[in-house]
């Protein structure tokens, strides 16, 4: 199935997704304010993490697809500007947002793993799991269509280390197939540095993901919606109006068009 990108609410009438909701929840907890080291100074837009004069909520898509998403993220991780699971809760509907802790589990992160509607894969590198666990691709029928569960990507999002610990002290993702992905490219995440190639920001696994399920349309428009992020993030860090006809733009735009039909 290839679901497109079919609608665009307005802002101010989008209620705040589960990553939002996430982030919120960790504010109210926090017993001084969370500043980020090297970010963007200043006021920001409580839609999209920016600052008003580089705000980007009204280019925010939606795709309806069949597939979902589950973030487990690390204890501040929701605190990050930089942080691209909330793009891929701005994009698709489905997607649950959980704090991962390791003496404890939210009893509705157990409810959607245990949800019938969805079939969860864990996504991580297969090289550090047992070969029995592993697969590469989304169930499909015989004929080349999606089974009647609808898969549920488990992203760990954190850094490497927070990634593999919560893979390694989470018993209830032991029983769960691990969908490893073979990326031919190299990221292109520049918010944060990594010294490995091969370690994708979320936003671009979930886009794997999404292609890999078969909703093209989706998986491309969140790579666009990640490159107009990624502009508008560096031109505010730096102070520097934003260009609204670079590349990242043109391609976001131009996948929005049908939708305006």
């Amino acid at each position: 199935m290839d679901a497109s990108s079919r609608s665009l609410s307005s802002p101010s009438s989008q209620r705040p997704h589960a990553v939002s909701r996430l982030r919120a929840d960790r504010l109210a907890r926090s017993a001084k304010p969370f500043l980020a080291r090297g970010g963007i100074k200043g006021a920001r837009c409580a839609g999209c993490r920016l600052l008003p004069s580089h705000c980007m909520c009204a280019l925010r898509p939606q795709a309806q697809t069949r597939a979902g998403f589950c973030l487990l993220m690390a204890d501040i991780e929701p605190l990050k500007p930089s942080n691209t699971g909330w793009l891929v809760a701005d994009l698709v509907p489905d997607t649950f947002a959980f704090s991962w802790a390791r003496t404890e589990t939210d009893p509705a992160l157990l409810a959607v793993l245990a949800d019938p509607r969805w079939q969860p894969y864990v996504v991580f590198p297969g090289e550090f799991v047992a070969p029995e666990r592993v697969v590469h691709a989304v169930a499909m029928d015989g004929a080349g269509a999606a089974l009647s569960k609808r898969p549920l990507f488990i992203l760990l999002d954190g850094t490497w280390a927070e990634a593999r610990k919560m893979f390694r002290k989470s018993p209830y993702l032991e029983a769960l197939p691990v969908l490893s992905l073979a990326p031919t490219q190299i990221s292109a995440y520049r918010l944060r540095r990594s010294g490995r190639d091969d370690h994708f920001c979320t936003s671009e696994v979930a886009a794997l993901c999404l292609a890999l399920a078969g909703e093209t349309q989706a998986a491309q428009t969140l790579q666009a919606y990640l490159g107009v992020y990624t502009h508008r993030y560096l031109c505010a860090k730096q102070q520097l109006p934003v260009d609204p006809a670079d590349a990242a733009h043109a391609q976001l735009l131009a996948l929005r068009r049908p939708a305006a039909l």
